[in-house]
């Protein structure tokens, strides 16, 4: 099915007379098309830059639509298919890209898809979704070559941008344009839907699609992103998933409670440790303690060494994010879990944490404290609207709502974990909490993330290790990191 750089593909026979049309017209006014290209570099060089952002190098990449496969070569994919039904255009992209796959095909027809050899990590289609006749037909082919991780990323123009492209295109600032569909994104989420995928990421950008002297790349990267401002932004950009669950799936998974100076719970928290999962592990990463932490986890660990698999570590530098990174490390289980040793999150609601992994209806799981009442004096009411507002900003930064950033328990698989830990240069070590390294890098790696409420306990043993002053100013510099690495690309 692959085409070898040195064919001469034979013209591909579309059934379809408006497929027939743009095939006319983007083969006819190819070289025209590459010379507006570099006329509007700016605004395509943003563009890259973010599908970069989106879709990190070495992975398995699809494209449906993808000309001359500048794009998908930019993204640097270690096995990179496109489809296209130009046999001039393919020619050009085997010649332009021989280290890639290119296939002559209409990715709405089941037979070209049916030979494609999937799964992919990624499946792009850059603004050739307007393009096809039937979408949710489209999308529902493209199942076939996804895997449970598989991300599909759709790019396209704003509808309300659609007058002022056809302004530039009568004023010659941009190429004259195939007729294509300017749907909606209300509408594009309902052919998801329909499809059997859920939207995890929505994105909007350029504001001003020029350099002007520098100050549309400013613009673009600083104020586009902006809530309320980046509805009227050029380029929408959305990062889906296939629906699938898993109700037969067993996981074994692994707990990490850090522990400093808490002593007085760590017995507490095998004791009321629930049992689930196709096994568990239970891991005390101990801070450096002023009491006897250390010991007593070391006791515990022996005393109960016939019914529970224990391992004590102690951290090599400071911070409960030094220890989820020292005790994740030596996790094996399938599910990685944290649980704060001051036990005000139960440990018998674990479970349900590790339910929505194995059934995969997300990929990283967020507890919640502002859901339920919660017991007097387990959260002070200055920490609780720092919280609510943190909570706001955070839910934009990462495309997702969250109530609560700050509740210490996290739950996602080990191997989600692992690809997290590769790309950790791109955030860097920044987080003194542990919180945001795991939030930040499940949204930078697309999981599908997801919150579920607890019952909140006030502490039983020991005094909270908060302070809310330097901790709130750390968390301001948190959002404006994020900003920077998340938003203003």
């Amino acid at each position: 099915m692959y085409l070898k750089q040195s064919g001469s593909p034979a013209s591909l026979q579309l059934s379809s007379q408006r497929k027939r049309e743009l095939l006319e017209h983007f083969e006819a006014n190819g070289a025209e098309l590459e010379r507006w290209r570099a006329f509007n570099a700016a605004y395509h060089e943003d563009d890259r830059r973010f599908m970069q952002f989106l879709i990190p190098p070495g992975k398995r990449v699809l494209e449906l639509g993808c000309g001359h496969g500048d794009l998908l070569a930019a993204l640097q994919p270690s096995y990179g298919v496109g489809i296209d039904f130009g046999a001039e255009t393919i020619a050009q992209a085997n010649a332009r890209h021989p280290e890639l796959h290119f296939v002559l095909g209409d990715v709405e027809d089941p037979a070209t898809m049916t030979g494609i050899e999937g799964p992919f990590d990624y499946i792009v289609i850059a603004d050739t979704i307007g393009m096809f006749e039937d979408i949710d037909a489209t999308l529902r082919l493209v199942h076939q070559l996804c895997g449970p991780s598989t991300r599909i990323v759709i790019s396209y123009y704003s509808h309300l941008w659609e007058p002022i492209l056809k302004l530039a295109e009568a004023l010659r600032l941009r190429a004259r344009q195939a007729k294509v569909n300017f749907i909606a994104t209300a509408d594009f989420l309902n052919l998801m839907d329909l499809a059997d995928f859920e939207m995890i990421r929505h994105e909007q950008r350029q504001l001003l699609p020029r350099r002007w002297l520098g100050l549309g790349p400013f613009i673009n990267r600083f104020i586009a992103p902006l809530p309320g401002i980046r509805k009227l932004c050029l380029r929408t950009y959305i990062v889906g998933r296939p629906v699938r669950q898993f109700p037969d799936r067993k996981y074994s998974a692994s707990i990490l409670i850090p522990c400093r100076n808490e002593r007085g719970n760590i017995e507490n928290a095998i004791r009321r440790m629930p049992r689930f999962g196709a096994s568990q592990e239970i891991l005390f990463v101990e801070g450096n303690s002023s009491d006897d932490t250390f010991e007593e986890c070391e006791r515990v660990r022996d005393a109960y060494r016939d019914s529970w698999d224990i391992k004590v570590l102690k951290q090599d530098g400071k911070g409960k994010g030094d220890a989820v990174r020292k005790g994740f490390a030596a996790a094996t289980g399938d599910v990685l879990m944290i649980l704060d040793a001051d036990l005000t999150m139960p440990p018998e609601a674990l479970p349900k944490f590790h339910a929505i992994i194995e059934t995969g209806k997300a990929e990283f799981v967020n507890g919640t404290r502002l859901i339920y009442p919660m017991e007097e004096e387990a959260m002070r009411p200055l920490n609780f609207i720092a919280n609510r507002c943190f909570a706001y900003l955070f839910s934009y930064l990462v495309n997702t709502r969250l109530t609560d950033t700050l509740c210490g328990t996290k739950v996602l698989l080990r191997k989600d974990y692992e690809a997290l830990a590769r790309e950790r240069d791109y955030f860097g070590n920044f987080d003194p909490f542990g919180d945001f390294d795991l939030i930040f890098g499940a949204a930078k790696q697309n999981l599908k993330i997801i919150e579920t409420p607890i019952h909140y306990r006030a502490r039983t043993f020991g005094a909270t290790q908060i302070s809310r002053f330097r901790d709130g100013w750390l968390l301001l510099k948190m959002v404006w990191f994020a900003y920077r690495k998340l938003k203003a690309i």
